[in-house]
C-alpha cells in the first residue's frame, strides 16, 4: 500500500486543533483526510462564554453537515470515517470553565466535551500551568479529576506544570494525556516535556500527542515536516508505539490579535510568553497537507502498522478507555 492509499484507509486523528472555525477550515480538514479532531472551544473563557462557544460550534457543525459531524464516542469517529466526514470533538485547554462548580463537569460532558486540559499556562482553581511556580493539584482539583474519571472525560496536561501533571497522573484512575507537546531533549522550553515526564505518563498508561508548533521545535520557524517526524521518533523511542499520536496545535486562520489573547494571562492580564512569527513546518503548513505526514513517517522508516497507530489508532484506543464507548 503506498502512502496515499494508506492515508486514505487509516483513521487519522488530530489530538489538538485551535484553528479559526469556519467552512473554509472544514473543507481543508476534508482535503487532509482527517477523520476526527479535538477542537478547542474554551481557553480563558468562564462558564457562560464557553457555553456560548459551544452553541456557536453546534450551529456551525449543523450548517456544514456535509463536511463535519459531532463526536461523542469512538463509534462516532468510525461513523465519520465511513461517511467521509470529519468528526468534531469538543475540548477545553483550561478547566477554568468549570469555575468552582463540580457539577459543571458532567454538564459539559453532556454537551459533548471529551477532553479537558487541567490548566492553561497559569494558576486556576484546579492546579498550576507551566509558566508559574507549581503548587500542584488542589483539593478541588482532586475532586475534578475524580469527577472527570466518573463521567468519562480525558485529563490533558499539555500546558500544565510538572508537579500538577505528576499529581494528576497519580490521582487519575483512567489514562491521561499530553495532547500536544514536544520533548525538552530536542529544545529546552517551558512548554516541552522532559524524558522523565514523558516516561512517567507512559509508564502509567498515559498518552503523548506530538505537536508541530514551531516555537517549540528545535529549528523554530525554519522547521520542516522532517524535523517534526524527528520529534515524533524521539518520543516514540521513549514511550513505545502504542501510546503516541498526533496533536498538531494548528492555529490556522487566526491573526495576531488571537495570539495576543492566548499569550496573556486570562487573555488580558500579564504577558506570559512571546511566540514571534507563527508558521507551521514546511510540508505541513495547513491541515489539507496532512497526507504528507503519513508519507514522511513511512519515508523515515516507520512500518505501515506503526503509521496507522501514530496517525489515529492509538488515539482511538485511549479515548475508548477513557470514554468507555
Amino acid at each position: 500500500m503506498n502512502a496515499s492509499e494508506l492515508h486514505n484507509d487509516a483513521v487519522v486523528i488530530d489530538g489538538l486543533v485551535i484553528a479559526k472555525w469556519d467552512r473554509e477550515l472544514f473543507v481543508d480538514m476534508r482535503q487532509g483526510g482527517i477523520t476526527a479532531a479535538n477542537c478547542t472551544v474554551s481557553v480563558w473563557e468562564g462558564f457562560q462564554s464557553t457555553a456560548n462557544n459551544i452553541v456557536a460550534m453546534n450551529q456551525l457543525i449543523a450548517e456544514n453537515s456535509d463536511l463535519v459531524t459531532k463526536v461523542r464516542t469512538t463509534e462516532d469517529i468510525r461513523r465519520a470515517k465511513r461517511e467521509g466526514r470529519t468528526g468534531i470533538l469538543f475540548g477545553f485547554q483550561n478547566a477554568h470553565a468549570f469555575e468552582d462548580q463540580l457539577g459543571y463537569v458532567q454538564l459539559f460532558k453532556e454537551l459533548g466535551v471529551g477532553v479537558v486540559q487541567m490548566a492553561y499556562n497559569t494558576q486556576n482553581l484546579v492546579g498550576t500551568g507551566c509558566y508559574e511556580r507549581d503548587g500542584g493539584l488542589s483539593g478541588f482539583g482532586h475532586e475534578v479529576v475524580a469527577e472527570m474519571n466518573r463521567v468519562g472525560m480525558m485529563c490533558d496536561l499539555s500546558h500544565v506544570g510538572a508537579q500538577t501533571s505528576k499529581e494528576v497522573i497519580l490521582a487519575s484512575k483512567k489514562p491521561v494525556c499530553y495532547s500536544h507537546c514536544l520533548p525538552t531533549g530536542l529544545k529546552d522550553h517551558p512548554r516541552n516535556k522532559s524524558d522523565e515526564e514523558l516516561k512517567f505518563i507512559a509508564d502509567r498508561g498515559g498518552f503523548v500527542g506530538v505537536t508541530m508548533f514551531t516555537p517549540f521545535l528545535k529549528k523554530g520557524i525554519h522547521a520542516t515536516i522532517d524535523d517534526y517526524v524527528e520529534a515524533i521518533a524521539y518520543i516514540f523511542n521513549l514511550v513505545g508505539e502504542d501510546q503516541i499520536g498526533i496533536g498538531t496545535d494548528f492555529t490556522q486562520g487566526h491573526g495576531q490579535d488571537f495570539f495576543e489573547w492566548l499569550t496573556h494571562d486570562k487573555g488580558y492580564a500579564r504577558e506570559l510568553t512571546q511566540f514571534g512569527k507563527i508558521i507551521n513546518p514546511e510540508g505541513i503548513r495547513t491541515l489539507g497537507e496532512f497526507p504528507n505526514l503519513t508519507a514522511a513517517l513511512l519515508r523515515h522508516g516507520f512500518t505501515e502498522k506503526q503509521v496507522r497507530k501514530i496517525m489515529g489508532e492509538n488515539w482511538m484506543n485511549i479515548l475508548a478507555e477513557v470514554w468507555g464507548e
